[in-house]
């Protein structure tokens, strides 16, 4: 994504948790007042994050990095500054007040944009927390409060295959990451 001619990117200071909702009402603004030749983008900065429920599913959501902020391709010229900054949610540009809003450099707009790009397109990466020989404790099921130390990690399950000692023999339980913790 490259800045149009003539136009250059700034950021817009919202209703934090109202993004999607101020995007929408900004574009509804472009089509009303026919700004499509001043403003050509609105973007919310988004990026993936990955969790995990209490079963072991994969969660993946859209997160926003920057809440409270709308990032905008346009040229402010005329009355196209207040249009935007009179859009329900809208707090202001980001910039001194009472000034022409500034705009961001090439570098930090290459910055954002390539990161998001990069984060969109990025698979996603999860964090094993845990690790051959960690010592934990199980948390859940049949063997609750017991001790061990694991012996195997299954990602693509994500199961762990933890020895414990039950009547003081060594045993083997296949465990959801959830099912454990480290001690």
């Amino acid at each position: 994504m490259t800045t149009t001619e003539g136009k250059k990117w700034y950021v817009l200071r919202t209703l934090s948790g109202k993004e999607k909702k101020v995007k929408q009402y900004i574009e509804t603004e472009i089509k009303r007042n026919n700004l499509g030749n001043y403003i050509s983008q609105v973007l919310i900065p988004t990026m993936k994050e990955v969790t995990f429920n209490k079963a072991g599913k994969k969660i993946t959501r859209e997160k926003n990095p920057l809440p409270g902020y709308i990032l905008i391709e346009a040229e402010l010229t005329g009355e196209v500054p207040h249009i935007i900054e009179s859009v329900n949610g809208v707090i202001s540009f980001l910039g001194p007040k009472g000034q022409q809003p500034e705009a961001l450099r090439p570098a930090e707009v290459n910055r954002l944009l390539g990161k998001m790009d990069e984060l969109a397109d990025a698979e996603e990466i999860i964090q094993i927390p845990y690790q051959v020989g960690d010592a934990v404790k199980v948390t859940d099921g049949p063997f609750n409060s017991f001790s061990g130390v694991i012996e195997e990690v299954n990602e693509e399950k994500k199961k762990l295959k933890v020895m414990v000692k039950i009547f003081g023999r060594r045993t083997p339980l296949e465990l959801s990451y959830v099912q454990v913790e480290k001690e």
